[in-house]
């Protein structure tokens, strides 16, 4: 790796969002564990970390008294109510293990961007990182979200279309059309790899 420096942004990969005990398990297990997309993800991070990429891994929780959590959307108002299974150690606030290595970095908030409610912005720039790449779920919700604040924060941001996935097919191409056009671009696992190389 040259100057530049890349990281991944691998967001949301929680029991809570994508295991079917989870308090979202009925709405993306199904869908998640039909695309495949976490054994994707998990050999990606894998490959990109000997690259030298750092790993950052984001949990949605909600500690005593709701920490930044403010209760202005239906999702928000949602988690409030089922509080207690969002405690940063609940068991659904774990990493699912199959991606939980390799982390260089474990942020937690109470935001649906994970770059929102923290200090991850900064923790990136002190490392000379400029170049982002987002694995997660879901496309339409953490990942979108999390794309468009980074792009605004001046990182060239690239969601690996490959290792993100979402309830619904339709919603989630929809979705990478959109980053597509709003951030640095789309790309495959296997480009994203030549791309931090390339750094």
């Amino acid at each position: 790796m040259g100057e530049r420096r890349c990281a991944v942004l691998a967001l949301h990969w929680q029991v809570n969002v994508i295991r079917p005990e989870g308090f979202f398990g009925g709405m993306l297990a199904e869908p998640v564990a039909r695309s495949g997309v976490v054994e994707r993800a998990a050999r990606f991070h894998g490959a990109i970390g000997e690259a030298g990429a750092d790993i950052v891994h984001t949990r949605f929780t909600i500690p005593e008294g709701e920490g930044q959590l403010v209760r202005n959307t239906g999702f928000m108002r949602a988690v409030a109510d089922a509080q207690e299974a969002f405690r940063p150690d609940a068991p659904g606030s774990a990493l699912v293990p199959e991606v939980a290595r390799p982390a260089n970095h474990v942020v937690d908030n109470q935001k649906l961007s994970g770059l929102a409610g923290n200090d991850l912005a900064d923790w990136l720039r002190a490392r000379d990182v400029d170049v982002l790449f987002l694995t997660g779920v879901a496309t339409n919700l953490t990942v979108e979200q999390t794309a468009r604040h980074a792009t605004d924060l001046g990182f060239h941001v690239h969601v690996v279309a490959d290792c993100v996935a979402a309830a619904d097919e339709q919603v989630h191409e929809a979705s990478l059309a959109n980053l597509d056009l709003t951030t640095a671009g789309c790309v495959s696992a296997a480009e994203a790899i030549r791309i931090a190389h390339d750094l």
